[in-house]
């Protein structure tokens, strides 16, 4: 039987779920000053990412607290912000205080959260938001982020990093088709008009009010990193077709 996520009925009666948003209350921030978290920064020491999630409520933002070391209070109010939705707590309030914050600090965000963070907005946006187009455009981060994540651990994981383009091989490219899947072939490297097409489609998301700076930002930095972007991008040679 093919599995499926709990309706929102299921996960609030959840006893696990209520496990988890136990004590939330006392974490519900009222009239926060967007401008004096911004300008806070937290002083806990060497900054740990998170693994996982802690189900008691308090040990996971104590945790996650940590995980904002020497940054902006603001970004941490927004992980709040993002946890407590997650748990199911009081989601209408919550979402609102979640879109308002990006509303009048989403360039402050985009600036200072990492992609991690920025994915898991876009995620928040598409499970919360009542536009079916916000939501649209908002997943669009999430996939491209993810599918990046996806091929780039088979990368780490088959000890890959460092593997060689056969340049004979890409050379082929510009004259021959090499099959991969479905219909699908290789992208040519140095030539491929592929990815600029796709840079123009995503455009017009780009200027979506809100989320659009998100999509962005997410695809500007995954040609910083060391990603197949950004790979693909040093070696494209053929100005007329770059995407970036």
């Amino acid at each position: 039987m093919a599995r499926r996520q709990k309706t929102r009925f299921e996960k609030f009666f959840s006893f696990n779920q209520r496990k988890k948003r136990f004590g939330a209350a006392k974490f519900k921030q009222n009239d926060v000053n967007f401008s004096e978290l911004k300008a806070h920064i937290l002083d806990l020491g060497e900054p740990v990412q998170t693994y996982g999630s802690d189900k008691s409520l308090e040990g996971h933002f104590s945790n996650l607290k940590r995980e904002f070391s020497g940054q902006s209070e603001l970004l941490f109010y927004h992980a709040q912000l993002i946890v407590l939705l997650r748990r199911e707590f009081e989601l209408v309030d919550t979402y609102s205080k979640f879109k308002t914050l990006w509303e009048e600090e989403g360039e402050f965000l985009c600036a200072h959260l990492n992609i991690r963070w920025l994915v898991s907005a876009c995620e928040t946006f598409t499970d919360h938001d009542a536009d079916p187009r916000l939501q649209a455009v908002a997943l669009q981060g999430s996939l491209i982020a993810n599918i990046i994540k996806i091929y780039e651990t088979e990368r780490k994981l088959t000890g890959t990093e460092d593997a060689v383009i056969d340049q004979d091989k890409a050379e082929t490219l510009h004259d021959e088709l090499l099959p991969l899947f479905e219909g699908m072939s290789c992208f040519a490297i140095g030539t491929d008009d592929t990815l600029r097409h796709l840079r123009w489609r995503l455009d017009k998301m780009f200027d979506e009010p809100i989320v659009g700076p998100i999509i962005k930002t997410i695809f500007d930095r995954m040609h910083n990193e060391d990603t197949a972007f950004h790979r693909m991008k040093l070696r494209h040679k053929r100005d007329k077709t770059a995407w970036w």
